[in-house]
């Protein structure tokens, strides 16, 4: 079946990044998935959350937003709301999720990364392309404080689902709008299983289904993988 853009259903769109983006964050990255644009960006602070004072260990947490003019229709800044939508703290929590999996918080010391993940363009997977993009800001922020021994592995996502009864890596929002399955899947670069966000929009799917969707991903995220390590070995 033909998609959208012209890609085979186990193909993920062109995939593009520039490290050093903000020059005054301790690792940034801008990523772009297609037309899925996201600046990443990692700050450094010993000022680490109150329960952890004293541990002798670290954190990693992660704020999302999108910009006004990221959609076809501007949305307004949830700052004028006076606090993050549902969305977007969901978004946050998993970006969060996501890295601490892989990160030895003892390893990195007292201290915290926050990751911002800003997406200046939306065109579906905005929040796999903030986990993508958000490792190696971090991986970058941590190799700047001496503290890179803490990743035990490196970690990515992307999106799947079922368009027209067929199995389709990394969908873009024509296909996103569509389809009759959704998933977000985030992995280790060993293949490790770290978060399997899965949505029936109509009708249920079956396990079979969810394999096939389950090795589109695995497969799409190896691709990721050896480009963040190829992102990474750029700026050492």
């Amino acid at each position: 079946m033909t998609r959208p853009d012209g890609r085979d259903a186990g193909t993920l769109r062109p995939v593009a990044y520039e490290l050093g983006y903000q020059e005054w964050a301790a690792g940034s990255i801008l990523f772009s998935m297609g037309k899925t644009r996201v600046l990443c960006a990692a700050s450094v602070s010993d000022d680490t959350p109150r329960w952890l004072r004293g541990t002798g260990k670290g954190w990693v947490t992660a704020e999302y937003s999108m910009l006004p003019a990221a959609t076809t229709e501007r949305s307004g800044r949830e700052v004028t709301r006076g606090r993050p939508g549902g969305r977007t703290q969901e978004i946050q929590r998993l970006i969060g999720r996501a890295l601490r999996s892989v990160t030895d918080l003892r390893t990195m010391g007292e201290r915290m990364v926050t990751i911002d993940c800003d997406v200046l363009q939306a065109d579906a997977g905005t929040r796999t392309a903030s986990i993508t993009g958000g490792y190696v800001a971090l991986a970058l922020a941590l190799r700047g404080a001496g503290a890179e021994a803490a990743l035990r592995d490196s970690v990515a996502a992307v999106s799947v689902g079922l368009v027209e009864s067929e199995p389709r890596l990394d969908l873009c929002y024509e296909e996103d709008a569509g389809a009759e399955v959704d998933c977000n899947i985030v992995m280790t670069g060993d293949g490790r299983l770290v978060e399997v966000q899965g949505t029936a929009e109509g009708a249920p799917f079956d396990r079979a289904q969810l394999d096939a969707l389950l090795d589109l991903a695995a497969a799409g995220i190896a691709d990721l993988t050896e480009i963040q390590r190829t992102a990474l070995a750029s700026s050492s």
